[in-house]
């Protein structure tokens, strides 16, 4: 099987492995050249084979690897199977002979072993080791018996058979020493060990391990609980016949010889069998409920561990080989120490010990709720007592909270009287500025006896008109003002082609502004057609724009058309590059006869006009606070007014 470096494919894939399909494509059968082999003990559904390879893509991914990932799975199971995993190996080799990989990645024990019993080198890529042991046993021929097999235990570091294609990786070590001096220290009269392995490579392998390891003990007897000889059943019949001052030391069990596969409830039967027989585990089996403790291997997960070595063996090919050893750690379980009467204090070595004594909580559970359970009363009479000031005190609270409203509404009247005698004031100047232009230029215009030439005449005339048309716009927006809050405005919408209109706006505003500043449109659409009111809309794009326009000087100032269709709007923004507006004031500039200058031309209805002009089509109008070059207003329109 072929994966590539990609997630989703990767746990689809997996996915139907699990489920025992096989689907193979051309893009399937074609081996990727320089890719990463990954060559896995079991099946890549299986939990901690999928955790190992969703952690290895995804460390080697974030550190930027991008070679392809192959996966080849030997689906290893029972030992009875051995004789075949070296030759698997071979033809998985075999065909990645054309086109070599870049390294190939051994994931587990049997993959680990057929890798190193082959007699030759059939690629020279270096590999890359996890989850196997330091020690190990060559895999037999087809002509021995497994069940009988006595296999010698083979250290990667005192042999050369494979290593010199190792180059990194990460190896279990299993301390058979420290654990007999262990069971000594809790069982000094001990003399047999009876050492439980079972019908898979993992077990044959610590079987081996532990006779060769068992010399150093002279004076104690081994007795071998061998899975591949032995069933469920005749296993649970040898522990009900261990002779006295046994200890057991479990290896690994997980299949029989009947290749059944047996988890906790087979380990409990044979607790059941040897309740009194003080038990030991080198590899977490059993611990937590039958064994009182071991010495074993400091598992953790090595997915990612491994991604960064491929990584940097990819980017450091001539490095030095560096396998690195996971040593192992004493844990004892206390629980079970205290019910077999052992002392777990004061130990002359390192352990970490587990299972403790209950915390307080979980000790003086019933006392905590009962006393909880009063406190709760308690404070239930206290609420009803507060209950009642809290009443009060809030009817207090209106009564304030009424009288400061109405010292708001008293504060609120006098500011609109302020407003309007300002806006009288200011009203009176802006009319009388432009009446004076006008009625000045007329007089000279006429009067008798004076002889213009064309060009004056023409300049009087153009000022003339000039300030009668802001005399007009003055008028005007005190009229639209009016009518916008007396609700008599009625919209009249058409089909347009909005773009032309922003177009057409900012061709307006340039022309008759005659600004130095530069002017422009932006939008996505060539034309985009919508209902509008043709009068209003412009309105309010003329007022923006040449509010830009008064404030912006030698600027840009730019008109943007977008549509949202997700919000069912068109969003309008006019953005210059003139003076701005600090934060605190950009709410006001929509209020009636608001000027945050005032030394600058106008009534200070435009804003407002606007503000109440979209608010009657249901759009709205505000100031982008982020904006900080100059001011950028927006406003938006439904699209199916």
């Amino acid at each position: 099987m072929t994966l590539l470096c990609k997630h989703g494919l990767l746990y689809s894939l997996l996915l139907f492995v699990g489920f025992g399909f096989s689907i193979k494509t051309d893009a399937q059968e074609k081996v990727n050249k320089n890719s990463i082999l990954i060559i896995t003990s079991y099946n890549p559904a299986a939990h901690q084979t999928s955790v190992f390879i969703s952690d290895f893509l995804d460390e080697y991914e974030v550190l930027g690897g991008r070679t392809n990932v192959e996966i080849e799975n030997m689906n290893c199971k029972s030992f009875t199977e051995a004789s075949q995993w070296k030759a698997a190996m071979h033809a998985i080799l075999s065909k990645y002979k054309e086109n070599t990989p870049k390294m190939i990645v051994l994931l587990g024990q049997e993959a680990w072993a057929s890798y190193l019993s082959q007699d030759s080198v059939i690629l020279s890529s270096p590999a890359i080791c996890s989850q196997a042991s330091r020690n190990a046993v060559i895999l037999p021929s087809d002509t021995i018996d497994l069940k009988t097999w006595m296999p010698e235990s083979v250290d990667l570091f005192e042999n050369s058979l494979g290593k010199q294609h190792v180059r990194s990786g990460f190896v279990y070590e299993y301390d058979i020493p420290a654990n007999i001096h262990l069971i000594q220290h809790f069982y000094p009269e001990t003399k047999h060990i009876a050492f439980l392995t079972d019908n898979t490579y993992g077990g044959v392998s610590m079987q081996a391990l532990m006779r060769k390891e068992m010399e150093q003990f002279p004076e104690l007897d081994l007795i071998l609980l061998d899975g591949r000889v032995h069933t469920i059943y005749t296993l649970t019949e040898e522990f009900s016949k261990l002779p006295a001052h046994t200890a057991i030391l479990v290896g690994t069990w997980r299949v029989d010889m009947n290749e059944g596969y047996f988890m906790r409830n087979a380990t409990y039967s044979m607790m059941e069998a040897s309740p009194n027989v003080p038990t030991f585990s080198m590899s977490t089996i059993g611990f937590g409920y039958w064994a009182v403790g071991g010495v074993m291997p400091a598992y953790r997960d090595l997915g990612r561990d491994m991604a960064r070595e491929a990584y940097y063996l990819e980017k450091h090919p001539d490095a030095e080989s560096k396998i690195a050893v996971i040593g192992s750690e004493t844990v004892i379980d206390s629980k079970r120490a205290k019910v077999l009467g052992l002392n777990t204090n004061d130990l002359p070595f390192e352990a970490k010990i587990m299972n403790t004594e209950r915390s307080f909580y979980e000790q003086y559970f019933y006392h905590i709720w009962v006393g909880v359970a009063i406190l709760s009363i308690l404070v239930l009479g206290l609420g009803i007592s507060l209950f009642f000031y809290v009443r009060v005190r809030r009817l207090s609270l209106e009564l304030l909270r009424s009288e400061h409203n109405l010292r708001e509404a008293k504060d609120r009247a006098e500011e609109a009287n302020r407003l309007k005698t300002a806006f009288l004031a200011n009203m009176s100047h802006e009319i009388r500025t432009p009446l004076n232009a006008i009625v000045g230029f007329s007089d000279v215009l006429v009067a008798t006896g004076t002889n213009y030439d064309g060009g004056e005449q023409e300049g009087y005339a153009e000022l003339i008109k000039l300030n009668s048309d802001l005399l007009l716009h003055l008028i005007n927006d005190v009229l639209d003002i009016s009518r916008l809050e007396s609700g008599r405005i009625i919209l009249a919408p058409q089909l347009c082609d909005v773009v032309q209109l922003c177009r057409q706006a900012v061709t307006s505003v340039e022309f008759t502004r005659k600004t130095s500043n530069h002017l422009s449109f932006v939008s996505v659409f060539e034309t985009y057609e919508m209902k509008v009111d043709l009068q209003r809309f412009q309105q309010v794009l003329i007022n923006l724009l040449a509010n830009a326009v008064k404030f912006t000087v030698d600027g840009t100032i730019t008109l943007e058309f977008q549509v949202e269709p997700e919000h069912n709007r068109a969003v309008i923004s006019v953005t210059d590059t003139g003076c701005g507006i600090p934060v605190e004031k950009q709410k006001r500039v929509f209020e009636r006869f608001e000027k945050l200058d005032e030394y600058a031309q106008g009534t200070g209805l435009g804003l407002a006009i606007c503000k109440l002009t979209v608010e009657i089509w249901g759009g709205e109008i505000w100031i982008d606070p982020e904006y900080t070059d100059g001011a950028r207003f927006i406003f938006t329109h439904p699209l199916d007014l």
